[in-house]
């Protein structure tokens, strides 16, 4: 299976301008989140998507592959369409956020690995279990799944809401590393986006409301995705312990 690792990567953040740039353990981010997706033994290719011209030369400069992209494009999904569309042989994309440093490349293979096990398979992302201290935090995006594990729903808000709370009661929080089947990631690109979606700002939601599925595997993994100054601080602090810095 020809699987295709694109990492999007946009320089002007609202909360945190130049994040792709910004410094980890003296290694520029979209760096440490490159190295981390090359270490993924079923892509064939790891490539960086952009639109400026700043982390084209850093990723360039550190050895890695980028592709330019359109500055129209309105989201990481459009940017990652237009990538996959210079891959046709491309079977799998996995979109893996350029702000997450800490991403394990075994994350990578499973999601991969789902579409070998399920030839009808058309979207796959992952799910771990949330932190109480995150239940009231819109940016800790939330997910229920059936029980076959495909997801029902995506919020901001408390899901499932602890009406009587059960012994079994849990939360879970959605990684936003997302696979998708070369042609369905080009037919969703093209979706005009949905109403919850908008409500919620949260672009997989446009996935369920036109009728798709997307299976959720579950996952240990609890890092730190770089939103904010806070984050890029103690994602700083974890990466000069590991590497004695």
């Amino acid at each position: 299976m020809n699987v295709l690792c694109v990492i999007p990567a946009r320089y002007a953040s609202t909360r945190l301008p130049g994040k792709p740039l910004k410094l980890i353990a003296g290694k520029p981010m979209i760096q440490r989140v490159y190295e981390q997706a090359a270490q993924a033994k079923l892509p064939r290719r790891v490539i960086v998507a952009t639109d400026d011209r700043r982390v084209y030369d850093a990723v360039r400069a550190f050895g890695g592959h980028v592709e330019m992209t359109s500055a129209e494009c309105a989201s990481g999904t459009d940017r990652l369409a237009e990538v996959a569309a210079y891959y046709p042989d491309a079977e799998v994309i996995v979109n893996v956020q350029g702000d997450e440093p800490m991403l394990p490349p075994e994350i990578i293979d499973q999601l991969a690995l789902a579409f070998e096990e399920a030839p009808d398979l058309k979207m796959a992302t992952m799910k771990v279990l949330m932190q109480e201290d995150e239940y009231d935090d819109p940016s800790a995006v939330k997910v229920v799944t059936d029980q076959n594990g495909y997801a029902l729903y995506f919020s901001r808000s408390l899901l499932p809401y602890p009406r009587k709370k059960p012994p079994f009661f849990k939360v879970y929080k959605h990684v936003g590393v997302y696979a998708y089947r070369r042609d369905f990631l080009l037919e969703f690109a093209k979706m005009a986006p949905g109403k919850l979606e908008q409500i919620e700002s949260l672009e997989q939601l446009r996935v369920l409301e036109h009728g798709y599925k997307i299976k959720v595997l579950e996952s240990d993994f609890q890092g730190v995705g770089v939103d904010t100054q806070e984050d890029l601080d103690a994602v700083n602090k974890i990466f000069a312990q590991r590497e004695g810095k």
